[in-house]
């Protein structure tokens, strides 16, 4: 990564949650972090709460909208240039809608991917060139040890007591295939390009019943994001180290 003061970062629904301590963190450091957020009202207040730890920027982004896409990477182009990160963290998970593939509606498997899978590949290819553009561009795909095929067949059952949630959990193993695919296309370039798994945190998605703060599953958003020219790429990681697919 570069070592001034410029580095631009964009975190996507940044508004709460582990994007807004992530963009936190970032911002701490020297970045200067775009909030990608739908709601206009939410995302500048964000932005002015997180105003003291350095620039913090609103710009209205729809994961699932095309056009608002298109218009953020427009904005973001004009003001920023590059963009040295870019977090894919917007997602949904749906709870009482969810459960095993015997009975969960394909409706709800058809909202969660379009969200989770497609607004990451959305805003993944329209923000890739400005990616490009920076000395040493790192992507990074908020997913979950629940996508894991492994942890899911595993004699010991570990993902067991997270309860059958069979549409976000397809999501995020989505999401592992479009990490792997995009690190193999930019494997001849300075972009890297990583799953991470922030761990169990209390958010408005699980209801706040999550084990720890944001503000530690960030960190390892965080680490991902400014990893060194010798770090991985195409891998899956918590804060403990590598996960299995």
């Amino acid at each position: 990564m570069t070592t001034t003061t410029h580095r631009t970062a964009l975190v996507t629904g940044a508004n709460k949650g582990i994007g807004f301590e992530t963009a936190r963190q970032l911002a701490q450091q020297g970045f200067t972090v775009w909030l990608g957020c739908r709601d206009s009202g939410r995302g500048e207040a964000a932005a002015k709460d997180l105003a003291p730890d350095g620039d913090v920027r609103f710009v209205q982004l729809d994961v699932t909208d095309t056009a608002s896409i298109q218009a953020a990477q427009e904005h973001i182009a004009e003001h920023s240039g590059a963009l040295d990160v870019l977090i894919n963290n917007a997602g949904i998970a749906l709870g009482d809608e969810e459960g095993p593939p015997s009975t969960v509606r394909s409706e709800t498997i058809a909202k969660t991917i379009d969200v989770n899978f497609y607004g990451t590949l959305r805003v993944t290819q329209a923000f890739l060139p400005l990616v490009r553009q920076a000395e040493a561009g790192r992507i990074v795909n908020l997913s979950s040890s629940m996508g894991s095929l492994t942890l899911l067949t595993a004699p010991e059952q570990p993902l067991a007591p997270f309860g059958m949630s069979y549409a976000y959990s397809t999501s995020k193993t989505l999401v592992s295939t479009l990490t792997g695919w995009f690190a193999v296309e930019l494997k001849d370039t300075p972009v890297k390009v990583n799953s991470v798994c922030p761990g169990f945190n209390a958010t408005d998605m699980n209801g706040h019943l999550g084990t720890q703060h944001p503000s530690e599953g960030a960190k390892v958003v965080v680490r991902a994001a400014t990893l060194p020219a010798d770090g991985p790429s195409g891998s899956f990681f918590d804060v403990s180290g590598p996960v299995e697919w």
